[in-house]
């Protein structure tokens, strides 16, 4: 049996990026992996594509970092956005949401993005950053359709996370849903992919038109 993580949690009132002060931490070797960062406020957010990734005082802004020895041992680092954004998604779920996850970081509600994932390696660790519209949301987004406190999705997800689940569990229920893919798009290169005919491998990347596609990013 695979032995449990501990994650430490730095909490700050406002800061320009989770993810870019935890990278900043770990490269000045003034914390160790696992550790987290969650903030009250976000000025200066990362999303997918090196997009911005507005701060609304009362979202959820965390980025935490796993050295890559302690993941499951089945997870392969290409799945890494997958799992942890899967993971997130079945919290949400069991406290009421209707949050689904659209390959292979955006969380939706219906058919609008709430939040996304992005993952990075840094040196012997991955990091992943988190942003969810718990309670606010620029125009062309929507909020969370629950109402949950940051800290008690913290707790929930933390908790999980810690357990360690086999990526082969978690595969086997997002598989399932994947089908919700099918009118949407994912972008490489700055193209704009449809996922209408994307085929789901095992290891979370999708083969479109003949290509293979990975998450991590």
């Amino acid at each position: 049996m695979e032995k449990d993580l501990v994650l430490k949690i730095l909490s700050l009132k406002s800061v320009d990026s989770t993810q870019s002060y935890l990278k900043q931490l770990l490269h000045l070797k003034k914390v160790e992996a696992p550790y987290a960062v969650v903030a009250e406020e976000q000025t200066a957010g990362l999303g997918s594509r090196n997009n911005s990734w507005h701060g609304y005082k009362g979202n959820l802004f965390l980025s935490f970092a796993i050295p890559i020895k302690e993941l499951p041992s089945d997870l392969k680092l290409e799945s890494a956005s997958i799992y942890f954004a899967y993971i997130l998604q079945e919290v949400l779920y069991s406290l009421g949401s209707e949050v689904w996850l659209k390959w292979p970081n955006d969380f939706y509600i219906l058919d609008q993005k709430i939040g996304g994932m992005i993952t990075n390696i840094v040196g012997e660790n991955l990091v992943c950053g988190v942003g969810l519209n718990l309670l606010f949301a620029p125009e062309g987004f929507r909020t969370l359709d629950i109402k949950v406190s940051a800290d008690r999705l913290l707790q929930l997800y933390f908790t999980k996370i810690e357990k360690k689940v086999l990526w082969k569990q978690v595969f086997s229920k997002y598989k399932l849903e994947f089908y919700r893919n099918q009118n949407y798009f994912t972008h490489e290169n700055n193209l704009r992919i449809s996922l209408a005919k994307a085929e789901l491998l095992d290891d979370g990347s999708i083969e479109v038109n003949g290509k293979r596609m990975y998450s991590l990013r």
